[in-house]
């Protein structure tokens, strides 16, 4: 496949991501900092007291992510399964309740980057378990679980090549 594939699979991710809402975008990359340690994230993001607050605790969500990105449950046994699900539906239900994600395309674009592409079979099970809860008000679960289609629910197989796209925080330039 070599350069001209990778560009191609490189470009449709910034398709995809531009195709997210600007609050979408902002979380995600938000998330990464704070998933992957890129930045400092209060310097960074928070604009305000509920921001700071905000942000604290998604530091404290994400402190499973090491944990996760080691275990790697089998996908036709259940040995370990609850552990893992569990640990990736309450952080997802996290980012689900924080009203900033609002589709399962912005979801996966965040989590396959944070955890891996092994990560893939496992999102959208994790994405509906978490959007189903009562920690979610009603009308966003709606909209949660309408975004997810038949065929990312249904899947019989996932990519395993990892994301080469990470957005980052870009410093705006004084005129």
């Amino acid at each position: 496949m070599g350069y001209a594939g990778t560009a191609s699979l490189t470009i449709s991710e910034l398709r995809e991501f531009a195709s997210f809402t600007s609050c979408e975008q902002r979380y995600i990359k938000r998330g990464l900092d704070i998933g992957l340690g890129r930045q400092d994230a209060f310097k960074l993001w928070a604009r305000n007291a509920d921001e700071i607050a905000s942000i604290r605790s998604q530091y404290v969500a994400y402190q499973d992510l090491k944990t996760l990105r080691a275990m790697r449950p089998d996908d036709i046994g259940f040995d370990g399964l609850e552990g893992f699900m569990g640990k990736l539906v309450r952080m997802t239900a996290f980012d689900l309740s924080q009203e900033r994600i609002s589709s399962f395309s912005a979801y996966r674009f965040l989590y396959e980057r944070l955890l891996g592409a092994w990560a893939r079979p496992w999102l959208p099970g994790a994405f509906c378990g978490a959007a189903a809860l009562p920690q979610i008000r009603p009308d966003r679960r709606k909209q949660l679980l309408h975004s997810i289609s038949e065929a990312a629910a249904t899947a019989p197989g996932w990519s395993d090549r990892e994301p080469s796209f990470y957005p980052e925080w870009i410093e705006k330039e004084a005129a």
